[in-house]
């Protein structure tokens, strides 16, 4: 389950029905997926092929496609990462800037962790996310992702747009590093 730390309070809300509520107010959508639904031999294993990439997707096609029905998602995709990914510290600095979309980013983690820092009604926070957890930051929304100290991930990202997101960066001089 996710738990969340407020950055300017330092604050850490965790429980489901908290995290859900914490989130709902700040108008981020949170759900949890039921990872036992994924292969046992796909659990722990962050260097895919593509085939396994697909295996994962059909594990969760149910959950892909009623999501995908309620909130307009038309393409989705996963994503590992890992120390064994090339070019790992070049994507992180380029994913750990502050950014908005033109369209909600969402992320289903299938294993491993990651960290959602997004800007809320009353400041930055951390969404420690783990596997089964899945969250939407809504378009124009101030945010970006990361890994854990655990440094590994493997997610389902859902697309409305199938060309994918593009990020637009976004200068917050009230944003300050954990």
């Amino acid at each position: 389950m996710a738990v969340i730390r407020v950055r300017n309070t330092g604050q850490e809300i965790s429980g489901e029905q908290d995290v859900r509520s914490f989130l709902t107010k700040n108008e981020v959508y949170y759900d949890h997926w039921d990872v036992n639904q994924l292969p046992s031999h796909l659990r722990e294993k962050f260097n895919l092929s593509d085939e396994e990439k697909d295996q994962i997707l059909k594990a969760f096609e149910k959950d892909i496609q009623d999501l995908s029905a309620k909130r307009g998602y038309v393409k989705w995709d996963v994503i590992s990462l890992s120390d064994s990914t090339p070019n790992l510290e070049e994507l992180l600095k380029k994913f750990e800037q502050v950014h908005t979309h033109t369209e909600d980013e969402v992320r289903v983690i299938a294993a491993g962790s990651g960290i959602f820092v997004i800007k809320g009604e009353e400041g930055y926070f951390d969404v420690v996310l783990s596997p089964g957890d899945v969250i939407s930051v809504p378009e124009g929304n101030p945010h970006f992702f990361t890994l854990t100290d655990e440094r590994k991930v493997v997610a389902i990202r859902l697309f409305i747009d199938p060309a994918g997101w593009v990020a637009h960066p976004y200068a917050d001089p009230s944003f300050q590093q954990a």
